[in-house]
């Protein structure tokens, strides 16, 4: 496939991986890049030292491009700016924030920019800015998520009609079918975030890897939604943040009982038990921990045997 997102990125499939914290370091992103799609490093979840010895492993890893998942929220934004031009990663993935802060400092140095939003406003104000291309994403994904609970099959054809430039979309794409039926809604491509999280190469911690491989349909809900809507994967600190809503918990309240770290203590040190577990509704289809190469080359595989069923459809 030879589209803009392809063109866009200079990759051999449109199949982005998606820039978890706590998840996507350089093992995974190398990895990504090397099997044809498009690797992204979490820089949310990351010290400035910590990303720029990210990506210089990165670096020496792959010779394909990759990109870096930055939240514009992140404290120390200034610092990762820096990192991200002196050592010249070609994409950058913004979100969390106003995409006019930084798009145009980036595009003066040549990196693509690429904004995540969760609605048509955002997208139009995205491309307003310049970025160029947009991320739609479905409230089915996981972490931090869009206030408008608006899914990735009603959302991707409204964002389609509203903007011109390049458009990928995320948000419960578990494999190759999802991938084209996205792209038969007018994605061009499509960000791929729990799939990964159970990779072999992703910095997870095993537990919770294998906490996702045995998760089922419903065991994950959209939460929190008075300070940022997060989606996890149901385990005894949910159950705290659900008694917290049963008992009229105000927003300081909630504030006080998520502290701080929750999401590192669970996802990166294993503690199932009062940890935060973000991960998406696909989850209840993920069964079994594979290679980031074998999740892309199952991508294409489904992808393209689809689309071969697709053409004896005829109403």
């Amino acid at each position: 496939m030879n589209n803009r997102i392809c063109q866009l990125f200079q990759i051999k499939y449109p199949l982005i991986q998606g820039g978890m914290i706590w998840c996507a370091g350089w093992e995974l992103a190398s990895a990504v890049s090397n099997a044809g799609g498009l690797g992204v490093l979490g820089a949310g979840s990351m010290y400035p030292e910590v990303l720029e010895a990210q990506i210089l492993k990165c670096k020496a890893a792959t010779t394909k491009p990759f990109g870096v998942n930055l939240p514009l929220l992140y404290p120390n934004i200034e610092k990762h700016i820096q990192t991200i031009i002196k050592h010249q990663v070609p994409i950058v993935f913004t979100s969390a924030g106003n995409p006019k802060t930084w798009t145009q400092t980036l595009k003066n140095v040549g990196i693509t920019v690429v904004h995540v939003v969760s609605s048509v406003k955002f997208a139009q104000k995205a491309e307003a800015a310049g970025v160029d291309a947009i991320v739609a994403e479905g409230f089915e994904a996981g972490g931090h998520n869009g206030r408008d609970e608006t899914t990735t099959l009603c959302l991707i054809p409204m964002v389609r009609k509203a903007i011109a430039i390049p458009l990928i979309a995320a948000g419960g794409i578990g494999d190759g079918r999802a991938m084209l039926a996205v792209m038969n809604l007018g994605a061009e491509g499509a960000q791929v975030g729990s799939r990964f999280v159970t990779s072999e190469e992703s910095s997870a911690h095993p537990l919770f890897k294998q906490a996702v491989v045995d998760s089922h349909e419903g065991d994950t809900l959209l939460t929190l939604k008075e300070l940022t809507p997060v989606r996890l994967l149901k385990n005894p600190f949910f159950e705290k943040v659900q008694m917290a809503y049963q008992n009229g918990a105000s927003t300081e309240d909630l504030v006080n009982l998520l502290g701080r770290g929750r999401a590192k203590k669970g996802m990166f040190e294993g503690d199932l038990i009062e940890g935060e577990l973000e991960i998406g509704q696909v989850s209840g289809q993920i069964d079994q921990i594979q290679s980031a190469d074998a999740i892309v080359r199952d991508f294409i595989t489904e992808f393209n045997a689809a689309l071969s069923a697709q053409t004896h459809f005829n109403l």
